[in-house]
């Protein structure tokens, strides 16, 4: 099962930095996320979302090499698979790029969206899901950034260990336990 962690900064391009240390600690395999998004609420009070899975790209990649082997295979049928090929893969890469755009994959837009609006003009909050995670590396990297935990699934007690490591200047201890 999956956490959700929603953590909101006071400056704009902070979230961005945190999701890009998060992308580097999840190549060390530190932590695995199921999903993240980046809210900034600009001086207008306008929320803008940065996806961190582009649904639309992943349909149409997925789209167009499916559509393309069965538009090869149709084509033999009709012995022209070069344009059997073509045609299913461009009509594959529509499809696929159309349902990418209408599904909806890990965190609720509209959750977001709504959450979103309450953070001050001029921040931003990061919104991930963690499936797994090795807190104690995790934390010690994170420590003092000045987040405040908006929202969680967290367990009370992970919550502090989760805010305590977001505004201590030092690192957390050893045994900050699991969230």
């Amino acid at each position: 099962m999956s956490d959700l962690i929603v953590v909101g900064f006071d400056s704009p391009e902070e979230a961005d930095r945190v999701l890009l240390k998060l992308n580097s600690l999840k190549q060390e395999y530190l932590v695995d996320l199921e999903d993240a998004v980046v809210v900034v609420r600009d001086a207008a009070g306008k929320v803008h979302l940065k996806q961190s899975i582009h649904l639309a790209a992943v349909g149409a990649t997925s789209g167009l090499l499916s559509g393309s082997l069965w538009g090869g295979l149709v084509g033999l049928l009709f012995l022209n698979p070069l344009a059997g090929f073509a045609i299913g893969g461009a009509l594959g890469a529509g499809a696929g790029a159309l349902s990418g755009s209408l599904v909806d994959y890990g965190i609720d837009d509209d959750f977001i969206k709504s959450l979103g609006n309450t953070i001050p003009n001029n921040s931003s909050a990061l919104f991930v899901l963690v499936r797994k995670v090795q807190p104690e590396k995790v934390l010690a990297e994170f420590s003092g950034l000045r987040g405040r935990v908006l929202k969680t699934s967290l367990s009370p007690e992970q919550e502090q260990k989760l805010q305590a490591a977001l505004t201590d200047a030092q690192t957390p201890s050893p045994q900050a336990g699991t969230f």
